[in-house]
């Protein structure tokens, strides 16, 4: 791995976790979650709104901060100079064929010609109509 990858990956990982404190410390519209953490009192750090100012916009650098590790992560990811496959297709050929089935001789669907049992010598599938 290389430097730039792993540097990334780190910051990545780091703007991941910051969102989701964020995420979690914000006060709802309905819940008053936000205040248990001390974010619902007037005479607070940042006011009465500026907590919920200051959350939302530290939540939108920190989203915009992981979408840009996100956007580099796939563009050194691409650089490699071996497009090895690494998905869960990645031993399938196409021209490969599956095996079919040996057919039974016998009906799976018994035949509605009679009470004995005995086979539709019509070769359809559907049953005639009787008068």
């Amino acid at each position: 791995m290389s430097t730039q990858f792993t540097i990334l990956l780190v910051v990545q990982i780091l703007a991941s976790f910051t969102i989701i404190v964020l995420v979690l410390l914000q006060q709802g519209k309905g819940a008053d979650m936000g205040s248990a953490f001390g974010s619902g009192s007037a005479g607070s750090l940042f006011g009465s709104t500026g907590a919920a100012n200051f959350l939302s916009r530290a939540t939108k650098w920190a989203a915009v901060v992981f979408f840009a590790a996100t956007i580099g992560l796939a563009y050194l990811g691409n650089l490699t100079g071996d497009k090895q496959d690494t998905g869960i297709m990645e031993g399938f050929m196409p021209s490969q064929s599956v095996p079919a089935a040996p057919e039974s001789k016998a009906s799976a669907v018994p035949s509605a010609s009679g009470a004995s049992g005995a086979a539709d010598q019509s070769g359809s599938s559907i049953p005639a109509a009787k008068d």
